[in-house]
């Protein structure tokens, strides 16, 4: 089945900013998420999709590789950029033909003899959790190191043997006309070494799947995207190899306060109409405490007052953003019937002077230049 487009995977432009991205991604994560959804197959599978789409566009050179060559750009058969470097390069494109050629990265034993797979863990925080820092346990299953063998493949008391067909290499070396080409051991699979008697665990795979937990210590100021490398936590290897490495993957959840943008904070703040038209002082929530915020008269809906500083300092920042509180001028609800009087004195005393409403005449002399 043909993959999807990245963009539209995401639902956003191919023109699209960084935060777009990022914001369209931590959408789609929170709404697929295994965890909110299970035993649901299709979820599951949405979610695996806007992983990798998240993964290409959030990357500069991966999305120039994939903009260009689309798919085949960023798939690491084909080496990044139609074998133009990008997420890729010449190492990828000669491992694709390791068989033939005799290429691939191990050392000994021929070379075609991997460590464990990566893998990805996407870790849900609050947004106190992601600005402060904490640390989190998560839980899953990968491939462990076979306990009853060691990871080595072989029972207990026994070993492993040199391949008698490559001689311990790895790999044979066949005739084909006037070439010669070398390719993996068909009889030791590449690993130079053959087990006579296999674990009875594992197969002779020196490993097997189980449940893993780990403690996860989150840095201060990360943000959806941001991924935590372990080194060595993914999927172990194969007898014995080197396990691969674990990416936590962040997705920081909506606050009911806050919104976030980069190092800012945005806040709403609602105060009474008495309040905006007097003006005072009032309280307004950081994610330190409360402050004190000066109202002045006269202060009208959508005002915006910037708090230097109390914002989030990025990982990778040395100086916090700001906390953006937008005024929003509440109207007065379930008055009764004196209050209401209150109300329309107070109106008629404000009838015929125009200099206490400077927007409204302004929209109204507007309106009438626009139908005269």
């Amino acid at each position: 089945m043909a993959k999807r487009d990245f963009y539209e995977v995401l639902g956003v432009a191919k023109d699209a900013s960084d935060e777009d991205i990022k914001k369209a991604y931590r959408r789609l994560a929170m709404k697929f998420h295994p965890d909110r959804n299970p035993d649901d197959k299709q979820a599951e599978e949405k979610f695996k999709e806007a992983n990798e789409a998240y993964e290409i566009l959030s990357n500069g050179d991966k999305r120039a590789a994939y903009d260009r060559h689309g798919h085949a750009g960023v798939d690491p058969n084909m080496g990044a950029g139609g074998f133009g470097g990008g997420a890729g390069g010449f190492s990828d494109i000669f491992e694709a033909f390791g068989d033939i050629f005799g290429g691939g990265r191990g050392g000994g034993g021929g070379g075609r003899q991997r460590g464990g797979s990566d893998l990805q863990y996407t870790l849900e925080l609050t947004l106190e959790e992601a600005v402060k820092g904490a640390k989190k346990q998560i839980r899953f299953t990968t491939a462990a190191p076979c306990e009853v063998c060691d990871g080595s493949g072989a029972k207990k008391g026994s070993g492993k043997t040199t391949c008698r067909t490559c001689g311990g290499a790895g790999q044979v070396r066949m005739q084909q006309g006037f070439f010669t080409v070398q390719q993996t051991c068909p009889t030791c699979k590449g690993r130079g070494q053959i087990i006579k008697d296999p674990c009875d665990a594992c197969h002779g795979e020196g490993r097997s799947n189980k449940q893993k937990t780990l403690e996860v210590t989150i840095p201060a100021g990360v943000d959806t995207g941001d991924k935590i490398r372990l080194a060595g936590e993914g999927e172990a290897g194969a007898n014995g190899m080197p396990a691969g490495n674990l990416y936590v993957q962040v997705v920081v959840k909506d606050h009911s306060l806050f919104k976030r943008d980069g190092a800012d904070l945005f806040c709403e703040v609602p105060i009474s109409f008495v309040e905006a038209t007097l003006g005072g002082e009032i309280e307004v929530p950081t994610l330190d405490g409360r402050v004190k915020l000066k109202i002045p008269e006269g202060t009208q809906t959508g005002k915006l007052f910037r708090l230097r500083g109390k914002g989030i300092k990025p990982v990778r920042a040395y100086e916090p953003g700001d906390l953006l509180c937008q005024i929003k001028v509440e109207t007065p609800v379930n008055l009764n019937s004196r209050q209401k009087e209150l109300l329309r004195e107070f109106q008629e005393s404000l009838d015929g002077n125009e200099k206490h409403s400077p927007n409204k005449k302004s929209f109204f002399d507007s309106l009438k230049d626009m139908f005269s």
